[in-house]
């Protein structure tokens, strides 16, 4: 096995066995073929397969299910064997094997030993170890993490403070992304785990509050505490919409759907200028019943964004489920109208469902390749997912086979249903670009 390989197709999914389709061949009853190709170099078969034996008590198994990949160093078979370490009782050759790695100075492994430390008891060390990187934004976050565990928060506060001092000049290139907001969000994390709820929102609420990220953390700790009066005061004022969805969503946990549906409506313009909380309205009422009033919301929405592709899918969707799909077309084909008539693929394929669910499958399979980019393979897997879901997969099949391997995870996980894997191996481990063709990323080799 090569490292660089291996970092390849598990960063690009080409050229190997995703873990959706190794999933699928598990559930499918393939398990001996998962098994297989993790002994031939499929990362993600090897993981869900050792994952497999684990859950049934087979360590010994899992493990050299593993082995080759950790014996190559690649850091995410590394951290994937440290974790089944960890999960039996065996934190000390956990901590080693991140240790080694750290040392060797991979640039993601001082994170992962430094918790790991903190989870058995050396939490002071993991402060110490990560002290000297405060700089960098993921090792910040761990070092406010251990800071709790190893008595150390007030260190962690007077360092962060030191932050909250920078202005930026050409964010995120003059701080590596380590702004002043992100350093009042951990100390504000801080003050919270503390019990000192009242600084760490004061620490939300200062200077920029423009600031998005704060709004939305502040909403979140305030419902973590059950102040709903200030919530409410915040969504008031909130023209983000982070408040109103927050409250929304505690009002619903409580039982409270009116009090939940009433936050979006009492937010009015500021709901109707930010789709995504019209969407969340939407969506909460059509979990509880009210259907039509859920359409209502998205087709006012509809009509303000014009041509907004996800906001007319979560309409058509609606009047699916309602089972009006005939309302949905005419809908849609008004506000086609609208922007004169014609529509691009990307707007097209939303009728398709509604339009097998009022004249059938061969009638929506036909209107849709006689689109003018029916033929595309963009095209190929909607057409599939409409034969597939009336239980032609066959049918499916023929669509995807031309447009391979443009669409060869669609084609492959319909082989696999119709129980020829062979094909569907054939489809996934096409050869693809060489490794040292793409940058790659950190890795060095045994031994360290």
């Amino acid at each position: 096995m090569d490292v660089a390989d291996l970092e390849f197709q598990a960063r690009t999914r080409s050229g190997c066995i995703p873990p959706e389709l190794v999933s699928r061949l598990l559930e499918r009853g393939y398990a001996d073929v998962v098994e297989v190709q993790a002994g031939r170099g499929e990362w993600f078969c090897a993981l869900a397969w050792a994952r497999s034996l684990d859950e049934r008590g087979r360590r010994t198994d899992a493990w050299e299910a593993l082995a080759p990949y950790l014996a190559t160093g690649w850091w995410t078979a590394v951290t994937a064997a440290a974790g089944l370490l960890e999960g039996w009782g065996r934190a000390d050759e956990a901590i080693e094997i991140t240790r080694i790695r750290t040392e060797a100075g991979h640039p993601m492994a001082l994170e992962v030993y430094a918790r790991l430390l903190a989870r058995h008891g050396r939490a002071e060390e993991a402060f110490t170890l990560l002290r000297p990187h405060l700089g960098e934004p993921a090792l910040a976050v761990a070092l406010v993490e251990v800071a709790g565990p190893a008595g150390r928060d007030e260190e962690a506060v007077a360092l962060l403070t030191a932050r909250t001092e920078h202005r930026c000049s050409d964010f995120p290139w003059c701080c590596r992304g380590f702004d002043r907001d992100m350093a009042k969000r951990l100390l504000a994390t801080i003050r919270e785990r503390q019990g000192r709820t009242d600084e760490a929102l004061a620490l939300l609420s200062a200077g920029d509050t423009a600031s998005l990220d704060h709004r939305e953390e502040r909403a979140a700790l305030l419902a973590r505490h059950g102040r709903l009066d200030e919530l409410r005061a915040a969504a008031a004022t909130d023209d983000s919409g982070s408040a109103v969805r927050r409250l929304a969503r505690v009002l619903e946990e409580r039982g409270d759907v009116d009090g939940a549906v009433a936050a979006y409506r009492q937010a009015g313009e500021s709901v109707a200028r930010r789709p995504h909380s019209a969407v969340a309205l939407a969506q909460l009422l059509a979990r509880h019943g009210r259907g039509d009033e859920a359409i209502t919301v998205m087709r006012d929405q509809a009509a303000t964004y014009k041509g907004e592709d996800w906001i007319l899918h979560t309409l058509s969707e609606l009047y699916l489920g309602q089972g009006r799909p005939g309302e949905g077309l005419a809908q849609l084909d008004t506000f086609a109208t609208a922007r004169g008539g014609e529509e691009d693929w990307d707007l097209y394929w939303i009728r398709l469902p509604l339009i097998a669910a009022c004249h059938g499958v061969d009638e929506a399979v036909a209107r849709a390749r006689a689109h003018p980019e029916g033929g595309a393979s963009y095209a190929a897997p909607h057409l599939a997912e409409l034969l597939a879901d009336s239980g032609r997969t066959e049918e499916a099949v023929a669509v995807l086979a031309p447009h391979a391997p443009a669409n060869g995870h669609e084609l492959a996980g319909y082989l696999i249903d119709l129980g020829r894997v062979e094909d569907a191996l054939a489809v996934l481990q096409r050869p693809t670009a060489p490794p040292d063709s793409w940058g790659g990323s950190w890795h060095d080799r045994p031994p360290f």
